[in-house]
């Protein structure tokens, strides 16, 4: 392993004992501290939020057993444990808060294609919202625009216009916990309107409570690396059936979709789509790239590679995930997540024997994986299908934050080939002990219901898993829930290399859940109860920046000064006087000192690959590129990533025309300039750092013009 473990001398430094930053006492405060109705706080301190958080998930266990668990619990969070946000602000605070909810995000159930059921998922995405969580929607599902309805003898607006009504309703529901409402779209890319969804953001203040992802299929990439055509396709509903010849290819294509009901499937489970035209693979692939490079978005999910990995397999559907994209979920699937600060394991930060604790790592992991399993139980969705779906298979995604600060601690360069190294290693011990934990809470508490279930094989089955016909099953019989996921899974099997026995020991007993690992963007958890240690997987962003956050009561964005981890860790423990980007002898940091704009695109995405190996859900990562970045090579990061065997991939360019971030250095406000138009007709020029007084209320010009120009100024 690199950077082993070794003995811990009395001398040996650490950074226990730097202090919250004042940024990230502040965004505890507002986020994550419990107060009564009128502001009073009930938390006094990080500790208590601690000490409120490992009391109501030991309340889940025996009573005998409670006060066991609360003590290991708190050591759990005390070392580096976090909870998702949502489990941090509502866990024992039911006295306070009673209608919501501990669990981050959820996914819609699939939308079909009637006006009843596309109005009853608003319904249930406004009491979701209510609740505290995110939520994610497939809308790929519903007809092309122009496409002409029956009953109403009119022609369908489409899924864009359907998606407006979703994003005013998020903006319009508040959402509970000082939370502000987020969701995630996701668009096949062979739908006859994805030009449209890809275009959509380019509209000022449009569909801005969503994040927008595609699906894009191993075809569609295929066909772009050979120039050819590409089918736009939608289902052929069973009245239309005689309209086509379901044997020609030239205008009938099968092939996978999440919505059976009322349509043309055969046995092996494919679905017959009308092929309403073709575009050339290589001009869509450009409009996509090119939304990307100026906007952010689309994201980019490998729709195929998410199905093919899922360990229910057999069972789910994946089209949608939360609104981050590090948990792809089926219908009414939930998102409950928590990361382990990777920087509180490092022994002699900086020094020529610094050093990862791999024992007290893999500790927080056994106690931390019982704590997310009891989440299960006081998981407080708001539908009766969501709490059916976690206490089914009990899901959950377990990650770490911080990797870039610790890689830094460690004194390796993020993206080198050491730094890939720790990246995986850290990951498989964390799947490995995760899922020995599966199998010793499956004896003491009972498998996940879904493992207990008998299914019966089908040609879907045999169709996606080849080798279950090779080993004598055939269409009809009978098999277990657990074999089906501890021996037929992709992702199990991978574990089984390492090993063997515990997977025999899984599809014999069950494990206690279906999924374990999933790696969150961990931002306000980062910045807050981390001490701005790097977020999730990534680099830190700057090592002194500004964040960009919604305060109560603010007519615009407000800009908060931070620092990053290690660089706090440095001053403390080596040279105080150390300054970012300094040359001077006495100030410069040393050359491991990276931020995201240092490490190469190509760089970012081997750190994603070396962890995904082991994650069973996925990653939230980001690949920062430069402003100036060339548009060719940009593109190229996307298919690198399909090669890499990722299951999706976003990146981020700063781009002042289009939007404003929400992380922003000083030195890109500064030579950005911002045209205001003011009542008489005179033009106002401002620097993006500049403070400008503006109805009453300063801000950064920068804030000031995306407010205005978005319509959410004085919103809040």
């Amino acid at each position: 392993m690199a950077k082993t473990d070794g003995p811990i001398a009395a001398d040996s430094k650490s950074t226990s004992s730097i202090a919250l930053q004042a940024a990230s006492e502040d965004i505890w405060a507002q986020k994550y501290r419990l107060t009564s109705k009128d502001g009073t706080p009930i938390d006094g301190g990080v500790d208590d939020t601690w000490q409120r958080v490992a009391r109501a998930l030991a309340d889940v266990e025996p009573a005998k057993q409670r006060e066991h668990w609360h003590e290991r619990f708190l050591w759990a969070l005390r070392n580096g444990a976090i909870p998702a946000g949502r489990i941090i602000s509502n866990a024992g605070a039911q006295d306070y808060k009673p209608a919501t909810s501990t669990i981050n995000c959820t996914v819609s159930g699939s939308i079909t294609d009637s006006m009843d059921d596309i109005l009853g998922k608003v319904h249930e995405a406004g009491l979701t919202l209510k609740a505290g969580c995110g939520i994610g929607y497939e809308f790929s599902t519903l007809r092309p625009r122009g496409s002409f309805v029956s009953g109403a003898g009119a022609h369908t607006s489409g899924p864009l216009s359907f998606m407006d009504i979703f994003d005013k309703m998020c903006f319009t529901v508040s959402s509970a916990g000082g939370r502000r409402g987020a969701q995630m779209g996701t668009f096949d890319v062979g739908h006859p309107d994805v030009r449209e969804f890809i275009r959509a953001k380019r509209e000022d203040g449009r569909l801005r409570q969503f994040n927008l992802s595609l699906l894009i299929t191993d075809e569609f990439m295929q066909a772009v690396d050979a120039d050819g055509e590409w089918p736009l396709i939608f289902p052929v509903h069973a009245k239309e059936a005689g309209e086509l010849d379901l044997a020609d290819a030239e205008h009938v294509l099968w092939r996978e979709w999440p919505v059976h009901d009322g349509y043309i499937v055969r046995d092996d489970g494919l679905v017959a789509c009308k092929i309403y035209g073709r575009v050339k693979a290589r001009h869509l692939w450009d409009m996509i790239m090119v939304s990307t490079y100026d906007y952010a978005e689309p994201g980019f999910i490998l729709i195929d590679r998410v199905n093919q990995l899922n360990n229910n397999w057999w069972c789910e559907a994946i089209r949608a995930t939360n609104p981050c994209g590090e948990q792809p979920l089926p219908p009414y699937g939930s998102c409950l997540l928590g990361s382990i600060n990777l920087t509180n394991f490092v022994i002699d930060p900086f020094g020529a024997d610094a050093r990862f604790d791999w024992d007290k790592y893999r500790e927080v992991v056994r106690v931390f994986t019982r704590m997310l399993d009891n989440v299960v139980e006081i998981n407080g969705l708001p539908l009766e299908q969501q709490r059916h779906e976690i206490e089914s298979k009990r899901r959950h995604g377990m990650g770490f934050l911080g990797l870039g600060s610790t890689l830094t601690l460690l004194k390796l360069r993020y993206g080198s080939p050491e730094a890939c190294v720790f990246t995986e290693e850290v990951a498989r011990e964390m799947a490995l002990v995760g899922w020995e934990q599966a199998l010793e809470l499956s004896k003491e508490k009972g498998p996940a219901p879904l493992l207990s279930q008998t299914f019966e094989v089908t040609a879907e089955m045999l169709r996606k898993r080849p080798e279950m016909a090779k080993d004598g099953y055939k269409v009809g019989d009978q098999i277990a829930g657990r074999v089906l996921h501890a021996k037929y899974s992709r992702y199990m099997q991978k574990i089984a290399e390492y090993a063997p026995e515990l997977i025999e020991s899984l599809a014999e007993q069950g494990a206690r859940f279906t999924h374990h690992s999933s790696i969150a963007p961990t931002g306000t958890i980062s910045l807050s109860l981390a001490n701005n240690a790097s977020n999730g997987i990534e680099p830190s962003f700057a090592h002194h920046y500004s964040r960009n956050l919604i305060r109560p009561g603010r007519k615009a964005k407000e800009k908060i000064e931070v620092f990053s981890y290690e660089l706090l860790a440095y001053r403390t423990l080596i040279n105080e006087r150390a300054k970012p980007g300094s040359d001077e002898p006495g100030e410069k940091l040393p050359d491991y000192f990276i931020t995201a704009d240092d490490v190469s695109p190509t760089q970012h995405v081997d750190i994603q690959a070396a962890a995904q190996k082991w994650v069973d859900s996925s990653i939230s990562k980001t690949a920062n590129v430069p402003t100036d970045y060339p548009f060719e090579a940009f593109k190229d990061i996307y298919r690198y990533a399909w090669r890499q065997g990722l299951k999706g991939c976003t990146t981020f360019r700063f781009n002042p025309a289009a939007f404003q971030g929400v992380l922003v250095k000083e030195a890109d406000l500064e030579k950005t300039l911002y045209r205001f138009t003011l009542e008489d007709g005179s033009v106002v020029e401002l620097k993006g750092n500049q403070e400008v007084e503006y109805d009453g209320e300063v801000n950064t010009a920068a804030n000031l013009f995306d407010a205005l120009k978005e319509g959410y100024y004085g919103k809040y």
